[in-house]
């Protein structure tokens, strides 16, 4: 199946790589000729505007914008919007806020565009480990374009089948699902978010603590230097606290167990701030993911382990890069 792909960056060029290792085709544009001339390079066609880009696809047209959210996804959308044809489709997969995804919706119905929202997640990993989809929008392109979604989500692998799941037959397992109108993708990746920073603090606080417990302050009897590496590689090990985050932190403190190369300045893309601004419409009390979310903006005046912590496992999953240690 062919994919137009509009942004090649730590994401956007791992789903092409991930979909031509599937059998697919892609066509790809960014403003950078170099991330073009990469994907080339490993397959794709190369375009060098969104004309050209469009004039490549096949009709009926699947476009994938994988931009960050805000000016330049809108941007973008909106001019896509002129140059695609009824029945062709546009999938944000980025992290855009919901509410924008209902109002594109409804401005390319009128055009025959049909737009679907996929909340991806999986990071810089996605490549080897594939994406865990949230996907909102027209639900038959959805099951149109379900061959690329297979091929990028994980698949069933070697995770146990939940019990009392029996008889249940749903891509959810697979790692992708179809959650229902326009938004419902970004709104549940927005959750997802608005979850894993709580979780991220729930671990940056305990490995704090555990930290904290060498001090001098602490009677000589109950002063412990704990090797966080050590206790973090253990947790893995059968701990109902083992998961993902938790083995991205054990490889950060493997590699740095004083997390010397993290300022703890901890910056925050937006999905936290509408988890919150979601419960309070909804009156729904989010005091963990609440004080997670103000826990980062804290970090920009002040800096603890625990915020080193936070920025390790944002660069672990995500590769996001917070400033430096001055």
């Amino acid at each position: 199946m062919q994919l137009g792909m509009i942004g090649l960056g730590r994401m956007g060029g791992n789903i092409v790589r991930r979909l031509m290792r599937g059998g697919h085709s892609c066509v790809v544009f960014d403003t950078s000729a170099q991330s073009v001339e990469q994907l080339a390079s490993e397959g794709a066609t190369p375009t060098h505007d969104l004309a050209e880009f469009v004039k490549a696809l096949e009709g009926p047209r699947a476009v994938w914008v994988m931009l960050p959210a805000g000016p330049i996804t809108e941007a973008t959308v909106q001019k896509l919007g002129e140059l695609l044809k009824p029945g062709d489709v546009i999938i944000d997969g980025g992290n855009s806020n919901y509410q924008d995804d209902v109002r594109r919706s409804q401005m390319l119905e009128p055009k025959g565009i049909r737009y679907i929202d996929v909340g991806t997640s999986g990071g810089v990993w996605g490549l080897e480990r594939g994406y865990c989809m949230m996907i909102g929008g027209d639900e038959a392109s959805v099951k149109r374009l379900d061959p690329i979604f297979k091929t990028l989500a994980p698949g069933v692998g070697e995770i146990e089948k939940t019990p009392g799941r029996e008889g249940r037959h749903s891509t959810a397992e697979e790692g992708y699902y179809y959650t229902g109108p326009a938004g419902s993708g970004h709104f549940v990746k927005m959750v997802h978010n608005g979850i894993e920073y709580g979780l991220m603090q729930a671990y940056a606080e305990g490995l704090d603590i555990l930290r904290g417990a060498r001090q001098e302050s602490i009677p000589a009897e109950r002063r412990y230097n704990l090797d966080l590496a050590e206790i973090t590689e253990l947790w893995r090990r059968g701990s109902v606290v083992s998961s993902w985050l938790l083995d991205l932190s054990a490889i950060s403190l493997a590699e740095d167990p004083d997390l010397k190369t993290y300022s703890g300045f901890v910056e925050d893309s937006g999905e936290g701030r509408w988890t919150i601004q979601a419960a309070i419409e909804e009156a729904v009390p989010a005091d963990v993911l609440s004080a997670a979310l103000y826990a980062r903006f804290r970090s920009r005046q002040e800096h603890t382990f625990a915020e080193k912590l936070l920025s390790a496992m944002r660069k672990q999953f995500g590769g996001h890069k917070e400033p430096t240690k001055q």
